[in-house]
C-alpha cells in the first residue's frame, strides 16, 4: 500500500508513518513545518527511515498514492486534501487508520487521561527485554530509540504484540477492540467526568481482558475483578533526587525516574506483563534499564545551583503530580506554567486553582505566562493571570510574565542555592527549543 500523510510531523502522524513504513509499506508525507532551505529534525528523522517528506503544497500527492491519510487538526482547504479529491484518493483519518492496525496483532491498549506515554514505553522496554520482540505506537518519543536518530514514537517487532497509546480526547479510543485494555485513571481533562466515564466504559465493553488502576476511585468504578488489576498500596514507595524504589507482589523494583506517578505507570506495565508471562526478574531488570520518555521529567542538568526540568504536564492533576515529583529534589521549587488552548484554560480555571494550591509548599512559587494560541477562531476571553490572581488569593506564591522571553531575568532574583526550576506545558513545538534555551541561558549566566 502506499500511504500519503498530511500532517505527518505530528506525534500520532509521525508515529503511524514511521510503523507503516518498517512494516513494508510505501509511505510519505507533507507539513507546513517543512520549508525548503531550513533544516527540520522531524523531517530529517523520517527521511532517514525512507519516508519521502513534502511541502504542504500538494505535490506530493500522485497518481501512485493509495490512500490519504489527515488527523483532526487538518482542514479541507489544505492543498493536499484538495489534490486528494480531485484525483478521487480515499482520504481516512488517522484513529481510523490506527483501529484498522491495531486488528493486525494483540494489542494492549493503555488508556486514561494521565501517564499512558509513560506506560506504554515502559510496557515496550518490559516486553523488549522479555525477547517478545513488540511494537509501539505510542505519544512520546522513548529516550532509547531517539539516541538511535529516530523520533522514537513507534518501532515495529516480529512479535504479535503492539502496544499502543489510546486517546480520550478525540474520543478515539472507542475505535479500538484490544486483547487487552488498561484503564490507568480518570480525572478531568479535555471533558467533563461523566463523558470520559462513558468513553472508557466503551472502551472496557470492547477489550477481551481488562486491567484496572484500583487504586484510582473512579478508574475502579469500571473494574471487572480481573485478578490482574493493580494498586499502589503497600507500595513502600521511596524517592531519592532522581530515583524511586518500590516494593509490588513482593519484589522490590529501582528505576532512574522521579515522581509516585511514575511507580503506578510501572506498576501497571508490570501488571499486564505478568499477565502475558513474563516473570518479576525481567520486569525488574527492564524497568531498572528505562530511559525514559522526551519532555517527561525531561532532566537537562544543574547549572548555577539550578535543577531545570522539563515536562509534558499540561492538566490540572497531571502539573499537581509533576510539582510533588521535583519537591524532593531540592528545598524550593519555582515551576512555570504556559496554559495551552482558551476554551481548556476556561473549563479547567477552577480546577488548576485548586489541585496548584493543594501542592505548593510554601517556599514554591508558580509562575505562568499567556496561554498557547495556535490559531483558529478561538475566544481569548481569560488570561494566565486570571489564574495567577486566583493562586495569589489561595495564599499561593504566583507570578505572571506574559511573554516567556522575560522568564528568566524575571525570575532570577528568586532563586536559591538550591532550586528546581520545572517548565510544564503541551501542545506548543516549541516548548522544547524553550527549554533548551533557558538551560543555555542558565549555564551562560551567572544568576
Amino acid at each position: 500500500m502506499n500511504y500519503f500523510f498530511i500532517g505527518i510531523a505530528g506525534t500520532g502522524m509521525s508515529a503511524l508513518a514511521q510503523y507503516l513504513r518498517a512494516a513494508g509499506h510505501e509511505v510519505s508525507g507533507s507539513d507546513r513545518q517543512f520549508q525548503l532551505g531550513l533544516e527540520n529534525a522531524s523531517q530529517s528523522a523520517l527521511e532517514a527511515e525512507g519516508i519521502q517528506c513534502f511541502l504542504q503544497d500538494g505535490s506530493g500527492i500522485t497518481e501512485f498514492t493509495e490512500m490519504v491519510v489527515v488527523s483532526t487538526a487538518i482542514e479541507n482547504t489544505v492543498p493536499e486534501v484538495q489534490k486528494a479529491k480531485q484525483l478521487g484518493k480515499p482520504i481516512v483519518k488517522r484513529s481510523e487508520l490506527l483501529a484498522s492496525i491495531a486488528t493486525t496483532k494483540k494489542t494492549i491498549a493503555i488508556g486514561g487521561t494521565s501517564g499512558k506515554s509513560s506506560t506504554t514505553a515502559m510496557l515496550y522496554e518490559i516486553l523488549s527485554q522479555a525477547g517478545l520482540e513488540p511494537s509501539i505506537i505510542g505519544g512520546a518519543g522513548l529516550t532509547r530509540l531517539i539516541k538511535q536518530g529516530k523520533i522514537g514514537n513507534a518501532s515495529y517487532g516480529k512479535g504479535e504484540c503492539l502496544i499502543l497509546e489510546a486517546d480520550e480526547s478525540d474520543g478515539s479510543i472507542v475505535q479500538y477492540h484490544p486483547e487487552i485494555g488498561v484503564l490507568l485513571n480518570v480525572d478531568k481533562d479535555h471533558q467533563d467526568i461523566e463523558k470520559l466515564m462513558e468513553l472508557f466504559g466503551v472502551f472496557k465493553s470492547h477489550s477481551n481482558h481488562f486491567v484496572v488502576n484500583q487504586s484510582h476511585p473512579l478508574s475502579a468504578q469500571l473494574s471487572s475483578g480481573s485478578m490482574y488489576d493493580f494498586s499502589i498500596a503497600q507500595s513502600q514507595f521511596t524517592q531519592t533526587g532522581f530515583h524511586i524504589s518500590f516494593t509490588y507482589l513482593e519484589h522490590r523494583y529501582d528505576m532512574n525516574v522521579i515522581g509516585k506517578h511514575n511507580m503506578e505507570n510501572a506498576i501497571a506495565a508490570i501488571s499486564v506483563a505478568t499477565m502475558i508471562g513474563v516473570d518479576s526478574n525481567t520486569c525488574a531488570n527492564a524497568l531498572k534499564s528505562y530511559e525514559g520518555i522526551y519532555r517527561r521529567h525531561q532532566i537537562y542538568g544543574v547549572a548555577s545551583g539550578v535543577t531545570l526540568i522539563d515536562d509534558f504536564a499540561h492538566n490540572p492533576v497531571k502539573c499537581a503530580r509533576s510539582i510533588e515529583a521535583c519537591q524532593p529534589i531540592s528545598s524550593k521549587l519555582i515551576a512555570w506554567f504556559q496554559p495551552h488552548g482558551y476554551g481548556p484554560t476556561k473549563f479547567l480555571r477552577n480546577d488548576f486553582v485548586d489541585e496548584l494550591s493543594r501542592v505548593m509548599r510554601a517556599e514554591d512559587e508558580i509562575w505562568m505566562s499567556e496561554i498557547y494560541y495556535a490559531g483558529g477562531t478561538a475566544v481569548k476571553d481569560i488570561s494566565s493571570n486570571d489564574l495567577i490572581e486566583d493562586l495569589k488569593a489561595n495564599g499561593v506564591r504566583a507570578y505572571f510574565v506574559s511573554d516567556r522571553q522575560d522568564l528568566l531575568n524575571e525570575m532570577k532574583s528568586h532563586f536559591t542555592h538550591d532550586t528546581t526550576l520545572l517548565l510544564m506545558g503541551a501542545r506548543d513545538p516549541s516548548l522544547a527549543n524553550f527549554a533548551g534555551e533557558v538551560w543555555k541561558e542558565l549555564q551562560n549566566k551567572q544568576i
